[in-house]
């Protein structure tokens, strides 16, 4: 076996963050490799049918996504429902996408055990994976497709892709966004703050040229569980294969395979249904992003919905490629329980019609569901986790792929510096990384998980809560008043609050402007029904008294 002396990294390639100086040893050995491939979108005019399960763009719910097999009509073809187009129920062959061969390192089972374990090879976990392993640790990623192609519909902000050096994994960029409130005309706002849909196959070969460069080893299988003994981490593969690690990575997103909750999880739901479409024409600018659209004059002819949609208001966003390309998404923004989405289809049947859109083809077809808020991960707890496995969805808004991936630096350099005490450790004692106690390693995931949910964090957290408890009691009309309100605040504050940004004292800060700009009636809708939100942020907030003294206290015992 060889030894060698890794070079220490002073920057993260990804997020171009300066990172603590970390020399670290690992261990060297022949891989075996795997060929597998990685997905490009297809350019045939013809698109093959299947279904999908993926994650919203912008949040991570679980959504079911299907493509649908159609030639392109002719010019005399007449419109067509979604009802003549409904796919069957079955998976895309891999032979139906365009792709480009990668070799993947394959883990090797001679060596039986690596310093970190990532299940899941999501956007977070491959990007946790590369910046560990940059640092020297081994590292193994296990998922059953680890080169699927993912049919995320990611949205974003463009100034925090860009902030992580990440702008180049865009694939259509708006300069603005626009709001609509009300029926009336004139009451739209524009949101000076670019716009843009990322390019998941560039971003997913860019975070794999990453891990395989890094040296990072890939299992194809399921995670079926994990054990945890003898001061590791012992994970259950579908194959029947068996890694031991030190430490292990939650990254499934909200299948949450390996964390734990003593808790109920209840959260609201964030549900949407959308389609990416080729229409004849359409009524919206092509260099504005449709950020929400709350009109309801569609409904005016259908009471019923009418009153469905006062009560539980959904509202339309829209991507313009193009005058004949769009996504279009009717989004239910947060509900307990969540809008159906034979509901959501209704409304946006009715929208589309209203505004005169003909759909001539339908790509896309999603099914998208975002749990947001509830109770966070029992917490420290062996296994560690990342995006919704970790309670990261922003609770107000479902906004997570930002956030998870800005989280990445943080909690990978924990990891890092916690695997670096313990091999410094083993080696005043002459032995191997691998060999502490479960006292010792249950520490060493605590101090990570401190640094996922420091204090600061989660009094934030609190802070959104308060505020989807909030919508979760608006009507229409009490919705259109809130927004109203939250976009005449400053950029500082409405732009924060989405990017979840603010500290807890600018949240407050955040929380009076609101107050100030909004309505008479507004303010009074904020009283009364934010007392019992406000009363579950504060009984959060006691809770938060002294957590910085019991974490930093598990974490000392073990120095």
């Amino acid at each position: 076996m060889l030894w060698e002396r890794l070079p220490s990294s002073n920057g993260c390639s990804l997020c171009n963050v300066r990172m603590q100086t970390l020399p670290c040893t690992r261990l060297l050995a022949p891989q075996s490799h795997i060929r597998c491939r990685v997905e490009a979108p297809l350019q045939s005019t013809h698109q093959l049918s299947g279904w999908r399960r993926s994650s919203r763009g912008r949040g991570g719910g679980v959504q079911v996504h299907c493509v649908q097999a159609l030639e392109r009509p002719s010019k005399e073809s007449r419109a067509v429902s979604r009802d003549d187009i409904r796919p069957p129920h079955r998976e895309i062959p891999d032979s139906s996408i365009r792709t480009e061969d990668l070799i993947l390192p394959q883990f090797d089972r001679a060596l039986g055990s690596v310093e970190l374990i990532v299940a899941g090879a999501g956007p977070s976990g491959l990007a946790v994976a590369e910046r560990v392993s940059q640092a020297g640790f081994r590292v193994c990623v296990i998922d059953p497709a680890p080169l699927a192609h993912w049919p995320n519909n990611y949205g974003v902000w463009v100034d925090e892709f860009a902030a992580m050096g990440l702008d180049d994994c865009l694939d259509h960029i708006w300069n603005r966004a626009e709001v609509f409130l009300d029926n009336k005309h004139d009451d739209k706002k524009q949101l000076s703050r670019p716009y843009g849909r990322v390019d998941r196959p560039r971003l997913k070969r860019k975070l794999l040229n990453k891990c395989i460069a890094q040296g990072v080893t890939f299992q194809v299988a399921k995670v079926e569980g994990v054990q945890h003994k003898d001061g590791g981490s012992h994970v259950v593969c579908s194959d029947g294969t068996r890694i031991r690690g030190c430490m292990v990575l939650d990254a499934t997103g909200h299948a949450r395979k390996l964390v734990e909750y003593d808790k109920p999880f209840d959260p609201g739901y964030q549900g949407a249904y959308g389609i990416m479409a080729e229409v004849e024409s359409h009524p919206f600018a092509t260099d504005a992003m449709l950020f929400m659209d709350w009109r309801d004059d569609h409904t005016t002819s259908d009471p019923e919905m009418q009153e469905s949609n006062r009560k539980l208001p959904t509202f339309l966003y829209a991507m313009p490629f193009s005058d004949t390309r769009l996504f279009l998404e009717e989004t239910s923004l947060v509900a307990r329980p969540a809008v159906p989405f034979e509901e959501l289809k209704q409304r946006l049947d009715a929208r589309l019609a209203h505004y005169g859109i003909r759909i001539k083809k339908i790509e896309e077809d999603e099914y998208c569901l975002i749990p947001m808020g509830g109770v966070l991960p029992r917490v420290p707890q062996r296994v560690l986790g990342i995006g919704g496995t970790a309670g990261m969805v922003h609770p107000s808004t479902g906004y997570m792929v930002s956030r998870m991936l800005g989280a990445v630096p943080v909690l990978a350099d924990s990891i890092v510096e916690q695997l670096c005490k313990a091999s410094d450790r083993a080696s005043d004692s002459h032995q191997q990384l691998g060999g502490q106690t479960e006292e010792e390693t249950a520490a060493l995931s605590a101090a990570v998980w401190h640094s996922i949910w420091p204090v600061e964090r989660i009094r934030q957290r609190a802070f959104f809560s308060f505020g989807m408890d909030v919508l979760l009691k608006l009507d229409l009309s009490e919705t259109r008043q809130f927004f109203a309100a939250f976009f005449a605040l400053s950029d500082f504050h409405w732009q924060g609050f989405l990017s979840a940004r603010l500290s807890f004292i600018e949240l407050i800060g955040f929380g009076l402007s609101l107050f100030a700009k909004s309505s008479n009636e507004a303010r009074l809708n904020l009283l009364v029904k934010g007392l019992p939100g406000l009363a579950g942020m504060l009984f959060g907030l006691l809770r938060t008294i002294g957590y910085e003294d019991r974490m930093l206290g598990k974490e000392e015992r073990h120095e």
